[in-house]
């Protein structure tokens, strides 16, 4: 599997330097100067990791790291020239996983690099079922070669339910699971979410069934199709 990268660094040299180090060892690269840039990239296809400079023209990288964290949990690594506690909390807080600071080592980069895809780890990022193929490392979700822009709430449900493909659960499990013992509001938010997520799953060799005055289930339309990690 061919791991994709995003820099986002208005470097050139070190955003060149990196590329090169990291198409060596079989990565596919993106680059950017620019943080807007670097939203619309991640709207049109899906990344293992994003190298982000914190001092960006325009919209800086703590701004990026947020709307990123609003749509999808890829790993990040801030770079930066200034190493100071305060910013390196705010990145934190935003959902940044570490940090390098210039100049750094380009082996040592792409260490932690492999560390945070779980490469080295051996974790696999991609399940499959039917026509629906689910990045776990970037939480997108496509259908064929479309992408399904879900939100997080519907994007984890239909994970689980992929993953538990057959299994019926009862509306109660699934609040309890995806709201918590302590929400206030009732059972019917289950039934809302999942009928906005078969709404937005159309037609993909697999459909979620209503187990009367139960639940729910995800089936396979087509017997053969089975889910699978790769």
């Amino acid at each position: 599997m061919e791991l994709k990268l995003l820099i986002v660094e208005d470097d050139r040299l070190l955003a060149e330097a990196a590329s090169d180090y990291f198409v060596g060892k079989g990565w596919s690269v993106e680059t950017t100067e620019d943080g807007t840039r670097a939203l619309e990239l991640l709207d049109l296809q899906s990344f293992h990791l994003i190298l982000l400079d914190v001092m960006l023209p325009g919209m800086d990288g703590f701004a990026v790291c947020r709307r990123i964290r609003e749509v999808c949990d890829v790993p990040v690594i801030f770079i930066t020239a200034r190493v100071m506690e305060e910013d390196m909390l705010n990145g934190y807080s935003l959902g940044a996983d570490d940090y390098v600071t210039k100049p750094f080592s380009l082996p040592v980069l792409y260490a932690k690099a492999m560390a945070l895809t779980g490469r080295v780890q051996g974790i696999n990022a991609f399940v499959e079922l039917g026509a629906l193929k689910v990045d776990t490392r970037s939480r997108r979700v496509f259908r064929g070669g479309d992408f399904l822009p879900l939100p997080p709430k519907e994007y984890e449900m239909l994970l689980f339910l992929i993953q538990n493909k057959g299994r019926v659960y009862s509306r109660e499990q699934l609040l309890i699971r995806f709201w918590g013992y302590d929400f206030d509001g009732n059972e019917r938010v289950v039934d809302n979410h999942i009928k906005k997520l078969r709404k937005a799953m159309g037609s993909c060799g697999c459909t979620i069934e209503t187990v009367r005055k139960f639940g729910y289930r995800l089936s396979v339309i087509n017997d053969g199709l089975q889910p699978r990690e790769i």
